[in-house]
């Protein structure tokens, strides 16, 4: 049989999605947007002529992402969908050997920069009594990946506190989920060594990258009506290398 792409209705809804500018994230506002949905995209670099909105944000800053906030508020009335995307992947290095700015930056971008974004949206998703927050991060949180300390520490904190607002707003009618992806074929591998991207291939029984597309399926579906008694969950997409 052929398989086809599930169907959306995403109109009326409002979807930021931070690093939205490209690869997983340029993958996720297509497919929100293909659905219905109005995209903003928050990033430091917006790119010119997008499709999408877009606001030129510094998720590692809480004033930044507050401001933002409120711009978004204050011209649409409403945010039902936060896609913490954001993220920075640093040296591979052993721990070691890390300068220290840069390991401050990794987990300023990919956990702090999760905190920032959900603590100003989380508010207004209250007072609408609904609400998706879909917060990426990597199965590299899961199981810890050698000389990507600083990068496995800060996925492992955006688990973690998916874990912990999915239970903090479990009756406040807003989902929050994760996602777990394994290696997804992006730019974002060009900061790493080829030795260090060939390994996780190797890792995955599929002996594959990941498609930024399956990620933004998923995420489609963690947004729907569909989705209804996931919260605090942690989703894999590793083609079968994840083992719990």
């Amino acid at each position: 049989m052929s398989y086809v792409q599930a169907d959306y209705n995403f109109q009326g809804a409002v979807a930021i999605v931070t690093g939205g500018s490209g690869g997983i994230g340029a993958a996720i506002s297509a497919r929100l947007a293909q659905a219905g949905a109005e995209v903003v995209c928050w990033d430091l670099a917006p790119v010119a002529d997008s499709p999408y909105g877009q606001d030129t944000v510094d998720v590692t800053s809480a004033a930044s992402v507050d401001a933002a906030t409120q711009r978004l508020l204050a011209s649409r009335g409403h945010i039902d969908f936060l896609i913490n995307n954001a993220g920075f992947a640093g040296s591979t290095v052993p721990l070691d050997e890390y300068d220290v700015a840069e390991w401050h930056r990794i987990v300023n971008v990919n956990l702090m920069g999760v905190f920032h974004t959900c603590r100003s949206v989380v508010p207004a998703m209250r007072a609408a009594g609904q609400g998706r927050i879909v917060n990426i991060a990597s199965l590299a949180g899961k199981e810890g990946t050698p000389n990507a300390s600083a990068y496995s520490a800060s996925k492992a904190g955006v688990l973690a506190l998916t874990k912990s607002l999915g239970k903090e707003l479990a009756n406040a009618g807003i989902l929050v989920n994760a996602l777990a992806p394994a290696a997804v074929k992006t730019t974002l591998l060009e900061q790493m060594s080829p030795a260090h991207v060939a390994t996780m291939i190797a890792k995955s029984p599929m002996g594959r990258l990941g498609h930024v597309e399956e990620v933004a399926e998923m995420v489609a579906w963690l947004c729907s009506g569909s989705c209804t008694f996931n919260t605090g969950a942690v989703f894999d997409l590793s083609g079968g290398r994840a083992t719990y």
